[in-house]
């Protein structure tokens, strides 16, 4: 499915689950007709359960729901917490459910890492924001920093569509020699608005295996005064740091904003290697202390953005499903400069180069090797025998509750 360019949309910049939970509740709260959901996490805590009660009133008096969660993320959804909801008329789809190992989730690769809500067909939210108690700064040290978008105008009706045809094609996988079916469009594109013009981005193992490596590629090598990206998984391919490393060459300010206090360890120390790489053409690395940073957000110059739930790393360049939208929008632009210019002198520390270059004659050769392996990624993961995603719908009949787990691995 390809989308198109839209104008005369209204965006709104979500700031964690403070901003993002009460505009979803009460969006989901005033629905009329329909509510599509997808997230990678959904389970029973404080906002699970409030997630929960908003989707079971609004399926009581006849609203359609379906709910998509990832097997992998959300595989702690089920017992009588899902089955309150199946009951009420919630549909529940679980993409590739996995069975457990030894008590351990196996089903790593392939995520469905999307987070999209579409209520109505006219209001849309599109981000990085889990539903997880941990988005929240109540949480304690480990509450994440993240971002998400409330969306209204044409756009959304292309997140409309593609979130119809992922259930579709979810339940009726395609075989190897079935064409993909299109979802027709009556032309309709929503009212106006607002101002911003706005594309509507997705990644998956099929057609669109690069589309959003691609937008932000094209942004840094057209990027000319300034370039800033706040991203938690900070690992991408070759063309990618080649890219913005250039940048810097030209004369381009590129500062990065990435993981101090990581949820994964290995995150940080991924990133780490490829800092001298970097620094040395002058791009300023500045990492984010007060807390775990689980952003995935980007500018360049005053006018592009992007918000959504693409990290730069190998899993969301090449295996996972992941969604971001791309704006063309100086009051967004700047808003969201505003917003991570703020974060990066309250709570970043930047990484001076001297205290990168100590040691690199052992780092050198690790991350030649690395950037070579990264950048033949998606072909390597192509060997693997064909991956044929599939939705299970959860039975709604209530089942024996399972034990809590003592100790939750959020992604």
């Amino acid at each position: 499915m390809n989308f198109h360019w839209r104008d005369g949309n209204r965006l709104q910049l979500l700031e964690n689950g403070e901003e993002f939970f009460p505009a979803v509740f009460e969006a989901i709260a005033n629905a009329k007709s329909e509510v599509l959901l997808e997230t990678f996490i959904f389970f029973k805590d404080k906002v699970g359960s409030e997630l929960q009660s908003v989707l079971i009133e609004a399926a009581q008096r006849g609203v359609s729901i379906d709910v998509t969660v990832d097997g992998y993320g959300s595989a702690d959804l089920d017992g009588e917490f899902a089955a309150a909801m199946t009951r009420a008329g919630v549909r529940i789809h679980v993409f590739d459910p996995g069975k457990r190992l030894l008590g351990k989730r196996v089903n790593v690769f392939r995520r469905m890492h999307r987070k999209i809500v579409v209520v109505d067909g006219e209001l849309a939210f599109i981000g990085g924001i889990n539903f997880s108690a941990d988005h929240l700064g109540d949480f304690g040290p480990a509450a994440k920093q993240d971002y998400a978008m409330q969306i209204e105008g044409p756009v959304v009706h292309d997140v409309h569509r593609f979130a119809l045809a992922a259930l579709a094609q979810g339940q009726t996988p395609r075989r190897w020699w079935q064409r993909r079916e299109r979802t027709p469009s009556n032309g309709y594109v929503g009212v106006s608005r607002g101002e911003a013009r706005a594309l509507f981005v997705t990644r998956d193992n099929d057609s669109h295996r690069n589309d959003i490596e691609e937008h932000y590629l094209q942004a840094i090598r057209d990027a000319r005064s300034r370039l800033l990206i706040a991203n938690a998984y900070f690992f991408p391919g070759y063309r990618v740091l080649r890219e913005i490393r250039n940048a810097a060459r030209r004369g381009v300010r590129v500062r990065l904003i990435l993981q101090g206090q990581p949820d994964m360890p290995i995150a940080k120390f991924g990133a780490r290697m490829l800092y001298n790489y970097l620094m040395s053409d002058g791009v300023e690395i500045h990492e984010y202390c007060r807390r775990p940073l689980h952003g995935k957000v980007a500018l360049a110059d005053y006018e592009w953005s992007t918000v959504g739930s693409s990290n730069l790393d190998p899993l969301s360049l090449s295996l996972n499903l992941e969604a971001n939208l791309i704006i063309r929008d100086h009051s967004f632009n700047r808003l969201l400069h505003e917003k991570l210019d703020r974060l990066l002198h309250a709570d970043c520390r930047r990484i001076p180069l001297e205290r990168i270059v100590r040691g690199y004659w052992w780092r050198a050769p690790l991350i030649f090797i690395i950037f070579h392996f990264l950048r033949h990624f998606p072909q390597l993961v192509g060997l693997f025998p064909a991956h044929r995603p599939r939705l299970e719908l959860l039975d709604p009949e209530p089942v024996e509750p399972t034990p809590a787990p003592l100790q939750r691995d959020h992604q």
